[in-house]
């Protein structure tokens, strides 16, 4: 199986639909999920909980659902997905949860642009004095892979393919983005 054609099948089947009942309920259009190294194979989803507590971040709620699991796979053997560039709370939990990687689809700078979400910009060149991207992709604790780069790597007509495809799925969070926008005032999430 194929890595960049799994992480968006993840996304597209396993993620989305779990992001749309949240969005649906208030909550931001972040989610993750984890699989498999050996097969990539999925080990579970998650989405954005912010309603709930403002912490539950879509890679917080799916680590605190993780740690539920009695008999859960090893960190060191599964790939972290997250479908926005984790902002530094997450990238911190990802850290201490002790996994050595994380893909990412859209970038903070298209949770700002596209999806009206500016807020881990902000955070890391206010908290940091980070521009964006500053932070270290490559470092001890992990390794950050940009979906989008990973596809740019692939051979035509294949690198054309998958372009495609994320700009359905792009289309889709789009539409979702929306609704969580239309229904920001009054969520109560500190910073919606």
């Amino acid at each position: 199986m194929e890595l960049v054609p799994r992480l968006l099948d993840v996304i597209e089947s396993d993620i989305l639909p779990l992001t749309a009942q949240g969005v649906a309920a208030g909550n931001k259009v972040f989610g993750a999920a984890l699989l498999r190294k050996s097969d990539l194979s999925l080990v579970l989803a998650g989405t954005n909980a912010e309603t709930r507590n403002p912490l539950f971040h879509g890679e917080i709620s799916t680590l605190n659902q993780f740690y539920e699991i009695a008999d859960r796979p090893a960190t060191r053997d599964l790939l972290f997905l997250s479908t926005h560039e984790p902002c530094t709370l997450c990238m911190s939990a990802i850290t201490w949860a002790g996994f050595d990687n994380y893909y990412y689809l859209f970038s903070h700078e298209d949770s700002r642009d596209s999806f009206a979400i500016p807020h881990d910009l902000r955070i890391l060149k206010e908290l940091f004095g980070l521009d964006p991207g500053g932070y270290r992709r490559t470092n001890a604790f992990w390794t950050a892979h940009g979906i989008r780069d990973l596809a740019d790597e692939e051979p035509e007509p294949r690198r054309g393919d998958l372009h495609d495809r994320i700009a359905r799925i792009a289309r889709r969070y789009q539409e979702l983005s929306e609704q969580y926008q239309e229904s920001k005032p009054g969520s109560g999430i500190p910073l919606s």
